[in-house]
């Protein structure tokens, strides 16, 4: 196991490899990689992004260098990290998740940043198109906040479709993300006449209390918002779920295969390693604003069979036929 210092930055203590000495020129290109979560929780993501890397001619430790942050989901950490990536004058900025594109860009114009994130970058103000967005930033996004959300949602109540009521589990703290993918939600739930219980977590102490209110309220099912904080907690999601009978929807496959019912999303570890492949050309001389940013095309439906049968739930033929994978 690599050994790892920790540096103490106003919020918290964060886990970081170790840069050497700040005066020093490194000998070798650096990336600083912005993370809301924490490093388990990254480390698929990470492999990604290494392998993108890779496709480029850098591969860590021999060529390159990467210097760790991450915020272990406390949002209020990420600016003073990305501040510091930027006094270190790392290369570029891998910025994970919406929330650290966002810091990454208030700490810097000139430091060239790639990001990988779940909203539009355009809505949430990062650049201004698509086709030619200038500047310091070059990225990829999975969109969950847009169709995917309510797609799934729709994938739901085929699945039950004598239901009324849903729940909607959303990240209060997910910033402008969590907003967007609630205004499709609800407006796809009125659509297919669905009433859409709103429930908030952003602790797991929260997420107990969700699934309290959630029978309270006699919902038939959960949909659980693409938020990177869920994905930290899915095991307790998934658990909850299954204790308490309930059919639930997530935008990761990691969640089915914890146990989860059913998946719909785009490759996240797609998007990283095209976020890989984006920093390697940077770091051989690319600008950021004259590359066009790429959105994952390939988005990918599960379903846990084995979970249906336990719920007592039939899954209708039209979406096992459409699925990429089913659990048995």
């Amino acid at each position: 196991m690599k050994r790892r210092d920790f540096i103490v930055l106003g919020a918290g203590a964060v886990l970081v490899r170790p840069f050497g000495a700040a005066a020093q020129k490194p000998a070798m290109p650096v990336i600083g990689l912005l993370r809301d979560t924490s490093a388990a929780d990254h480390a698929d993501l990470l492999e990604a992004f290494r392998k993108g890397l890779n496709e480029t001619g850098f591969v860590e430790g021999r060529n390159v260098a990467i210097e760790y942050r991450y915020a272990e989901n406390h949002h209020a950490r990420l600016p003073p990290l990305a501040a510091d990536l930027v006094r270190r004058q790392v290369g570029v900025i891998m910025a994970g998740g919406t929330v650290s594109a966002i810091a990454a860009k208030a700490a810097t114009s000139k430091v060239p940043i790639v990001f990988a994130i779940g909203s539009d970058p355009v809505a949430i103000g990062l650049m201004p198109t698509l086709g030619r967005p200038g500047g310091n930033l070059k990225g990829v996004s999975f969109l969950t906040g847009t169709e995917q959300t309510a797609k799934r949602l729709e994938f739901l109540h085929d699945c039950l479709p004598k239901a009324t009521t849903i729940a909607y589990l959303l990240n209060p703290n997910g910033g402008r993300n969590a907003g967007f993918q609630l205004t499709i939600t609800q407006a796809r739930a009125r659509l297919i006449g669905v009433q859409l219980v709103v429930l908030a977590a952003s602790s797991g102490p929260d997420i107990e209390a969700v699934f309290a209110t959630l029978l309270q309220q006699r919902a038939a099912a959960l949909h659980v918002s693409g938020d990177a904080f869920f994905f930290t907690r899915r095991d307790q999601i998934v658990s909850l779920a299954a204790r308490h009978r309930i059919p639930a929807t997530y935008q990761r496959r990691e969640f089915v295969d914890a146990g989860g019912l059913l998946s719909y999303g785009a490759s996240i570890a797609d998007a990283f390693r095209q976020a890989g492949v984006y920093a390697g050309q940077i770091l051989k001389g690319a600008k950021p604003g004259e590359l066009p940013d790429q959105e994952p095309m390939k988005f990918d439906l599960v379903v846990n069979l084995k979970t249906a049968k336990t719920l007592g739930l039939g899954v209708p033929q039209s979406i096992l036929q459409r699925a990429d994978e089913v659990i048995r």
